[in-house]
Protein backbone atom coordinates (compact mmCIF):
# COMPACT_ATOMS: atom_id res chain seq x y z
CA UNK A 1 0.00 0.00 0.00
CA UNK A 2 1.30 3.44 -0.84
CA UNK A 3 0.39 7.05 -1.60
CA UNK A 4 1.03 7.70 -5.29
CA UNK A 5 0.44 10.65 -7.60
CA UNK A 6 -1.48 10.46 -10.88
CA UNK A 7 -0.64 12.40 -14.03
CA UNK A 8 -2.52 15.49 -12.81
CA UNK A 9 -0.71 15.55 -9.49
CA UNK A 10 -3.46 14.11 -7.25
CA UNK A 11 -2.31 11.79 -4.49
CA UNK A 12 -4.08 8.42 -4.23
CA UNK A 13 -4.17 5.58 -1.79
CA UNK A 14 -2.80 2.94 -4.15
CA UNK A 15 -2.98 -0.85 -3.99
CA UNK A 16 0.03 -3.09 -4.68
CA UNK A 17 -1.40 -3.82 -8.13
CA UNK A 18 -1.32 -0.09 -8.95
CA UNK A 19 -5.08 0.51 -8.80
CA UNK A 20 -6.29 3.70 -7.14
CA UNK A 21 -8.59 3.24 -4.16
CA UNK A 22 -9.30 6.72 -2.78
CA UNK A 23 -7.97 10.24 -3.06
CA UNK A 24 -5.41 11.14 -0.39
CA UNK A 25 -6.64 14.57 0.60
CA UNK A 26 -5.88 17.44 2.92
CA UNK A 27 -8.74 17.87 5.38
CA UNK A 28 -9.84 21.15 6.91
CA UNK A 29 -12.10 20.76 9.98
CA UNK A 30 -15.54 22.30 9.43
CA UNK A 31 -14.98 22.97 5.73
CA UNK A 32 -17.04 20.48 3.75
CA UNK A 33 -17.64 22.73 0.71
CA UNK A 34 -13.96 23.23 -0.01
CA UNK A 35 -13.47 19.46 0.06
CA UNK A 36 -16.32 19.08 -2.41
CA UNK A 37 -14.86 21.76 -4.67
CA UNK A 38 -11.53 19.93 -4.74
CA UNK A 39 -13.23 16.70 -5.75
CA UNK A 40 -15.20 18.48 -8.48
CA UNK A 41 -11.92 19.87 -9.76
CA UNK A 42 -10.41 16.40 -9.87
CA UNK A 43 -13.40 15.00 -11.79
CA UNK A 44 -13.11 17.90 -14.25
CA UNK A 45 -9.52 16.92 -15.03
CA UNK A 46 -7.97 20.00 -13.45
CA UNK A 47 -4.79 19.87 -11.31
CA UNK A 48 -5.07 20.12 -7.51
CA UNK A 49 -4.92 23.51 -5.82
CA UNK A 50 -3.54 22.05 -2.58
CA UNK A 51 -0.86 19.34 -2.67
CA UNK A 52 -1.05 16.40 -0.31
CA UNK A 53 2.22 17.55 1.25
CA UNK A 54 0.36 20.57 2.61
CA UNK A 55 -0.88 18.45 5.50
CA UNK A 56 -0.53 20.30 8.79
CA UNK A 57 2.11 18.89 11.12
CA UNK A 58 -0.55 17.76 13.60
CA UNK A 59 -2.10 15.61 10.87
CA UNK A 60 0.96 13.36 10.61
CA UNK A 61 3.28 14.11 13.53
CA UNK A 62 2.14 12.55 16.85
CA UNK A 63 4.08 15.10 18.90
CA UNK A 64 2.40 17.98 17.10
CA UNK A 65 -0.99 16.31 17.62
CA UNK A 66 -0.35 16.10 21.38
CA UNK A 67 0.48 19.82 21.44
CA UNK A 68 -2.73 20.59 19.55
CA UNK A 69 -4.81 18.47 21.93
CA UNK A 70 -3.36 20.36 24.89
CA UNK A 71 -4.44 23.62 23.26
CA UNK A 72 -7.91 22.22 22.57
CA UNK A 73 -8.38 20.93 26.11
CA UNK A 74 -8.52 17.27 25.10
CA UNK A 75 -6.81 15.07 27.69
CA UNK A 76 -6.58 11.77 25.81
CA UNK A 77 -7.58 10.48 22.39
CA UNK A 78 -7.39 7.40 20.21
CA UNK A 79 -5.71 8.26 16.92
CA UNK A 80 -6.36 6.11 13.85
CA UNK A 81 -4.52 5.97 10.50
CA UNK A 82 -7.13 7.50 8.22
CA UNK A 83 -6.34 5.50 5.09
CA UNK A 84 -6.52 2.27 7.04
CA UNK A 85 -10.30 2.70 6.80
CA UNK A 86 -10.52 2.71 3.02
CA UNK A 87 -9.16 -0.58 1.75
CA UNK A 88 -10.73 -3.38 3.80
CA UNK A 89 -13.57 -4.31 1.46
CA UNK A 90 -11.88 -3.01 -1.68
CA UNK A 91 -8.89 -5.33 -1.44
CA UNK A 92 -10.43 -8.46 0.06
CA UNK A 93 -10.93 -10.06 -3.34
CA UNK A 94 -7.88 -8.57 -5.06
CA UNK A 95 -4.99 -10.24 -3.26
CA UNK A 96 -2.67 -12.36 -5.36
CA UNK A 97 0.41 -14.40 -4.36
CA UNK A 98 2.58 -11.88 -6.26
CA UNK A 99 2.00 -9.25 -3.60
CA UNK A 100 4.95 -8.89 -1.23
CA UNK A 101 4.89 -10.51 2.19
CA UNK A 102 3.33 -8.23 4.76
CA UNK A 103 5.52 -7.58 7.75
CA UNK A 104 3.91 -6.48 11.04
CA UNK A 105 4.28 -2.78 11.63
CA UNK A 106 4.35 -1.89 7.94
CA UNK A 107 1.55 -0.81 5.64
CA UNK A 108 0.11 -3.53 3.44
CA UNK A 109 -2.99 -5.33 2.18
CA UNK A 110 -5.03 -8.08 3.80
CA UNK A 111 -4.18 -11.39 2.15
CA UNK A 112 -7.61 -12.54 1.11
CA UNK A 113 -11.11 -12.84 2.49
CA UNK A 114 -10.04 -15.37 5.11
CA UNK A 115 -7.90 -12.82 6.95
CA UNK A 116 -8.77 -9.93 9.23
CA UNK A 117 -6.53 -6.95 9.78
CA UNK A 118 -6.01 -5.32 13.13
CA UNK A 119 -5.06 -1.67 13.04
CA UNK A 120 -3.56 -0.41 16.28
CA UNK A 121 -4.43 3.09 17.38
CA UNK A 122 -1.08 4.26 18.70
CA UNK A 123 1.57 3.74 17.54
CA UNK A 124 0.22 3.21 14.03
CA UNK A 125 0.68 -0.40 13.02
CA UNK A 126 -1.19 -2.48 10.51
CA UNK A 127 -1.23 -6.22 10.99
CA UNK A 128 -3.00 -9.25 9.62
CA UNK A 129 -4.10 -12.44 11.25
CA UNK A 130 -4.18 -15.81 9.53
CA UNK A 131 -4.57 -17.83 12.72
CA UNK A 132 -5.61 -17.17 16.32
CA UNK A 133 -2.01 -17.87 17.35
CA UNK A 134 -0.73 -15.16 14.99
CA UNK A 135 -3.29 -12.71 16.35
CA UNK A 136 -2.34 -13.57 19.92
CA UNK A 137 1.32 -12.86 19.18
CA UNK A 138 0.47 -9.51 17.61
CA UNK A 139 -1.72 -8.47 20.52
CA UNK A 140 1.03 -9.47 22.91
CA UNK A 141 3.44 -7.20 21.04
CA UNK A 142 0.98 -4.33 21.06
CA UNK A 143 0.29 -4.72 24.76
CA UNK A 144 4.00 -4.84 25.57
CA UNK A 145 4.42 -1.57 23.69
CA UNK A 146 1.64 0.08 25.69
CA UNK A 147 -0.98 -0.07 22.95
CA UNK A 148 -4.35 -0.77 24.57
CA UNK A 149 -6.75 -0.60 21.60
CA UNK A 150 -6.87 -2.16 18.14
CA UNK A 151 -9.19 -1.39 15.24
CA UNK A 152 -10.98 -4.46 13.84
CA UNK A 153 -13.26 -4.66 10.77
CA UNK A 154 -16.89 -4.89 11.85
CA UNK A 155 -18.26 -7.79 9.88
CA UNK A 156 -18.31 -11.59 9.57
CA UNK A 157 -14.96 -13.41 9.54
CA UNK A 158 -14.74 -15.98 6.76
CA UNK A 159 -18.52 -16.01 6.68
CA UNK A 160 -18.71 -16.64 10.43
CA UNK A 161 -20.41 -14.27 12.89
CA UNK A 162 -18.47 -12.86 15.80
CA UNK A 163 -20.27 -15.32 18.10
CA UNK A 164 -18.92 -18.38 16.29
CA UNK A 165 -17.08 -20.61 18.73
CA UNK A 166 -14.08 -20.81 16.41
CA UNK A 167 -13.42 -17.14 17.20
CA UNK A 168 -13.54 -17.47 20.99
CA UNK A 169 -9.78 -17.85 21.17
CA UNK A 170 -9.43 -14.49 19.39
CA UNK A 171 -11.68 -12.71 21.87
CA UNK A 172 -9.77 -14.36 24.71
CA UNK A 173 -6.54 -12.92 23.34
CA UNK A 174 -7.96 -9.40 23.41
CA UNK A 175 -8.98 -10.00 27.02
CA UNK A 176 -5.71 -11.57 28.12
CA UNK A 177 -3.53 -8.81 26.68
CA UNK A 178 -5.79 -5.97 27.80
CA UNK A 179 -6.37 -4.68 24.27
CA UNK A 180 -9.77 -3.16 23.58
CA UNK A 181 -11.60 -3.88 20.33
CA UNK A 182 -12.43 -0.74 18.36
CA UNK A 183 -15.03 -0.88 15.62
CA UNK A 184 -14.78 2.15 13.32
CA UNK A 185 -16.86 2.96 10.28
CA UNK A 186 -14.92 1.91 7.20
CA UNK A 187 -15.15 0.46 3.73
CA UNK A 188 -15.87 -2.93 5.25
CA UNK A 189 -18.59 -5.53 4.81
CA UNK A 190 -21.89 -3.87 3.92
CA UNK A 191 -25.26 -4.69 5.48
CA UNK A 192 -27.18 -4.50 2.19
CA UNK A 193 -26.86 -5.94 -1.30
CA UNK A 194 -24.30 -4.22 -3.54
CA UNK A 195 -27.04 -3.25 -6.00
CA UNK A 196 -28.32 -0.62 -3.55
CA UNK A 197 -24.97 1.19 -3.70
CA UNK A 198 -24.62 1.29 -7.49
CA UNK A 199 -24.29 4.68 -9.13
CA UNK A 200 -22.93 6.51 -6.08
CA UNK A 201 -20.18 8.96 -7.03
CA UNK A 202 -18.12 7.80 -4.06
CA UNK A 203 -18.06 3.99 -3.97
CA UNK A 204 -15.84 3.94 -0.86
CA UNK A 205 -18.06 6.29 1.18
CA UNK A 206 -21.54 5.99 -0.41
CA UNK A 207 -24.55 7.90 0.82
CA UNK A 208 -26.13 4.73 2.23
CA UNK A 209 -23.13 4.30 4.53
CA UNK A 210 -24.17 7.50 6.29
CA UNK A 211 -27.94 7.07 5.95
CA UNK A 212 -27.86 3.64 7.60
CA UNK A 213 -24.76 4.17 9.72
CA UNK A 214 -26.21 2.39 12.77
CA UNK A 215 -27.21 -0.86 11.03
CA UNK A 216 -23.78 -2.51 11.02
CA UNK A 217 -22.99 -1.84 14.71
CA UNK A 218 -26.50 -2.99 15.66
CA UNK A 219 -25.88 -6.29 13.87
CA UNK A 220 -22.49 -6.74 15.51
CA UNK A 221 -23.63 -5.85 19.03
CA UNK A 222 -26.70 -8.08 18.78
CA UNK A 223 -24.55 -11.02 17.75
CA UNK A 224 -21.94 -10.35 20.44
CA UNK A 225 -24.56 -10.07 23.18
CA UNK A 226 -27.18 -12.64 22.18
CA UNK A 227 -24.55 -15.01 20.80
CA UNK A 228 -22.87 -15.16 24.19
CA UNK A 229 -19.51 -13.57 23.37
CA UNK A 230 -19.88 -10.90 26.05
CA UNK A 231 -21.03 -13.48 28.58
CA UNK A 232 -18.09 -15.79 27.84
CA UNK A 233 -15.54 -12.96 27.85
CA UNK A 234 -16.32 -10.73 30.84
CA UNK A 235 -13.17 -8.57 30.46
CA UNK A 236 -13.64 -7.77 26.78
CA UNK A 237 -13.86 -4.03 26.08
CA UNK A 238 -15.45 -2.68 22.90
CA UNK A 239 -15.60 0.82 21.49
CA UNK A 240 -17.76 2.11 18.64
CA UNK A 241 -16.26 5.08 16.80
CA UNK A 242 -17.89 7.33 14.20
CA UNK A 243 -21.13 5.38 13.99
CA UNK A 244 -22.94 8.30 15.69
CA UNK A 245 -24.64 7.54 19.02
CA UNK A 246 -28.18 8.91 19.15
CA UNK A 247 -29.56 5.49 18.16
CA UNK A 248 -27.70 3.60 20.88
CA UNK A 249 -29.99 4.17 23.86
CA UNK A 250 -33.14 3.16 22.02
CA UNK A 251 -31.33 0.14 20.63
CA UNK A 252 -30.66 -1.10 24.17
CA UNK A 253 -34.40 -1.12 24.85
CA UNK A 254 -35.37 -2.71 21.56
CA UNK A 255 -32.80 -5.52 21.72
CA UNK A 256 -34.18 -6.67 25.08
CA UNK A 257 -37.77 -6.56 23.84
CA UNK A 258 -36.89 -8.51 20.69
CA UNK A 259 -34.83 -11.02 22.63
CA UNK A 260 -37.66 -11.73 25.09
CA UNK A 261 -40.27 -11.99 22.34
CA UNK A 262 -38.11 -14.31 20.22
CA UNK A 263 -37.37 -16.57 23.19
CA UNK A 264 -40.97 -16.79 24.31
CA UNK A 265 -42.42 -17.14 20.82
CA UNK A 266 -40.06 -19.98 19.97
CA UNK A 267 -40.14 -21.74 23.30
CA UNK A 268 -36.56 -20.83 24.18
CA UNK A 269 -37.17 -19.38 27.62
CA UNK A 270 -34.86 -21.95 29.23
CA UNK A 271 -31.96 -20.78 27.09
CA UNK A 272 -31.92 -17.18 28.31
CA UNK A 273 -28.58 -15.59 29.11
CA UNK A 274 -27.84 -14.80 32.74
CA UNK A 275 -28.27 -11.11 31.89
CA UNK A 276 -30.36 -9.25 29.36
CA UNK A 277 -28.53 -8.39 26.11
CA UNK A 278 -28.58 -4.70 26.98
CA UNK A 279 -26.95 -5.40 30.34
CA UNK A 280 -24.03 -7.13 28.64
CA UNK A 281 -23.71 -4.27 26.17
CA UNK A 282 -23.76 -1.69 28.96
CA UNK A 283 -21.00 -3.60 30.72
CA UNK A 284 -18.72 -4.02 27.72
CA UNK A 285 -19.39 -1.26 25.19
CA UNK A 286 -18.81 2.49 24.96
CA UNK A 287 -19.86 4.67 22.04
CA UNK A 288 -18.19 7.80 20.67
CA UNK A 289 -20.65 10.65 20.33
CA UNK A 290 -20.62 13.86 18.32
CA UNK A 291 -21.45 17.27 19.75
CA UNK A 292 -24.48 17.75 17.49
CA UNK A 293 -26.07 14.71 19.16
CA UNK A 294 -26.31 16.51 22.52
CA UNK A 295 -24.18 13.99 24.45
CA UNK A 296 -25.03 15.46 27.85
CA UNK A 297 -28.71 14.74 27.25
CA UNK A 298 -27.95 11.24 26.01
CA UNK A 299 -25.86 10.48 29.08
CA UNK A 300 -28.57 11.83 31.37
CA UNK A 301 -31.19 9.63 29.71
CA UNK A 302 -29.29 6.42 29.07
CA UNK A 303 -26.30 6.50 31.42
CA UNK A 304 -22.54 6.90 31.22
CA UNK A 305 -22.08 4.97 28.00
CA UNK A 306 -20.62 7.67 25.79
CA UNK A 307 -17.12 8.80 24.85
CA UNK A 308 -16.07 12.21 23.63
CA UNK A 309 -15.52 12.08 19.89
CA UNK A 310 -14.76 14.69 17.25
CA UNK A 311 -13.53 12.80 14.17
CA UNK A 312 -10.89 15.51 14.01
CA UNK A 313 -9.56 16.67 11.54
CA UNK A 314 -12.29 15.57 9.11
CA UNK A 315 -14.27 18.36 7.37
CA UNK A 316 -17.56 17.52 9.07
CA UNK A 317 -16.31 18.46 12.54
CA UNK A 318 -15.86 21.75 14.34
CA UNK A 319 -12.45 23.38 14.15
CA UNK A 320 -11.89 23.13 17.90
CA UNK A 321 -13.24 19.84 19.34
CA UNK A 322 -13.61 21.33 22.85
CA UNK A 323 -16.38 23.56 21.54
CA UNK A 324 -18.73 20.63 21.13
CA UNK A 325 -18.18 19.17 24.58
CA UNK A 326 -18.93 22.17 26.77
CA UNK A 327 -21.92 21.47 29.01
CA UNK A 328 -24.68 24.09 28.97
CA UNK A 329 -24.68 24.52 32.76
CA UNK A 330 -22.65 23.55 35.80
CA UNK A 331 -18.93 23.78 36.59
CA UNK A 332 -16.44 25.22 34.07
CA UNK A 333 -16.10 22.90 31.05
CA UNK A 334 -12.55 21.79 31.81
CA UNK A 335 -13.39 20.74 35.37
CA UNK A 336 -16.72 19.23 34.37
CA UNK A 337 -15.13 17.12 31.62
CA UNK A 338 -12.41 15.86 33.93
CA UNK A 339 -14.94 14.97 36.61
CA UNK A 340 -17.32 13.07 34.37
CA UNK A 341 -16.44 11.97 30.87
CA UNK A 342 -12.69 11.55 31.11
CA UNK A 343 -12.46 10.11 34.60
CA UNK A 344 -15.31 7.64 34.21
CA UNK A 345 -14.35 6.41 30.77
CA UNK A 346 -10.73 6.16 31.78
CA UNK A 347 -11.94 3.80 34.47
CA UNK A 348 -13.79 1.74 31.88
CA UNK A 349 -10.88 1.45 29.48
CA UNK A 350 -8.20 0.97 32.13
CA UNK A 351 -10.16 -0.63 34.96
CA UNK A 352 -11.08 -3.77 33.01
CA UNK A 353 -7.46 -4.41 32.07
CA UNK A 354 -6.50 -7.82 33.54
CA UNK A 355 -4.11 -7.92 36.46
CA UNK A 356 -0.68 -8.96 35.09
CA UNK A 357 -0.31 -11.35 38.02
Amino acid sequence: MRIERDELGYAWLTAPDGSHIHLAEVHTPGDILTMGARRMRQRAGLPPTVPFEALAAHDHDPSARVDLMEHQGVDQALVFPNFGLFWVRTLESRWTPSWPTWKPGTAGPPTGSNLREVVASTPSATCRSATPAWLDAQLASLSAAGVSAAMVPIGPVDGRPFSHRDLDRCWSSFEHHGVAVIFHISDGPRPFEDAWYEGDSNPIEPLLMSSFISVTPMLALTDLAVGGVLARHPSLRIGLVEFTSSWFGQFLSSIDACYKFHAGYNGLSGEHLDLLPSEYIRRHVRVATFGFEHPAQLATTFGDLYMFGSDYPMPKVWHIPSRISKPPVGPPPRRRRRASTVTTQRGFWAGLRPDPT
